[in-house]
Formats: structure tokens, sequence, C-alpha cells
């Protein structure tokens, strides 16, 4: 059989269909690479973002916190950071209202502390801690 018998056997697509097709592909190709881009950008750019410069253990029932807080200008923050003994249990737990730059917190404990983590920070519209 050769092209022209299955032509004639079953018809000729039509001629629009392939650039239709065409055209299709290459918007959706577009929209979700306009989504990807935006996805990209929302989540590289957090209103608040911070890190654990350093901690201490002050006491048994004591430890203070530095945290580096970057917050955008207008955002109501919340970040929250942890004490941990040794067996690795929560021994303190601190939330706080950050300023833009340097927190030093201090975190009551109710036992004596080994470490300090730093959970996140976390807007009305950022819900993961970062």
């Amino acid at each position: 059989m050769t092209p022209t018998d299955l032509s004639d056997r079953y018809g000729a697509p039509p001629a629009w269909r392939r650039p239709l097709l065409v055209v299709v592909g290459v918007l959706l190709a577009l929209v979700f690479g306009a989504w990807l881009a935006w996805t990209a950008w929302f989540h590289s750019t957090p209103d608040v973002s911070s890190e654990l410069v350093g901690y201490d253990v002050v006491s048994d029932h004591e430890a203070t916190a530095v945290l580096e807080v970057d917050v955008a200008d207008g955002v109501e923050a919340t970040c929250r950071v942890r004490a941990l003994a040794a067996d690795h249990t929560v021994v303190g737990d601190l939330a706080f209202t950050p300023t833009d730059g340097r927190n030093e917190v201090v975190v009551r404990t109710e036992r004596r502390a080994t470490a300090v983590e730093k959970v996140g920070c976390t807007t009305p519209d950022q819900a993961r801690p970062r």
C-alpha cells in the first residue's frame, strides 16, 4: 500500500489540523514556562528568612540564641527557636517577633540544654518556616 492508497481509502486529514496542534503545543509550552518562572521567582524571594548565627547555654534553665533575620518592609514576621537536651528532647521553645538584622533571644528551659535549633520564621503569607 502506498500513502495515496490510504488517502483514497480513508480521506486526507484536514489541512488546518497540523498547524493548530503546533500552535496549541507552543501556547501550552509558553504557559508552563511562565508558570515555572513565576514559581521559581516566588519561592526565591521570601518575605522573611533567618539564619542561626550561634547559641550559648547560660545555665540549667536558660540558653541564648543569636539569629540574623532578613524581613521585608511592612511584613509582620514570627520566628521560633527550640532548645534541646542531650537526649534530643525539646526542653525550651520560644516564638518571638524579630526585627530586621541581628536578634538575640533568651530561651527558658525546663532543664539543661545542650543545643539550640532554629525552626524558622514565618509570615501570614509564608507558612513554610525559613
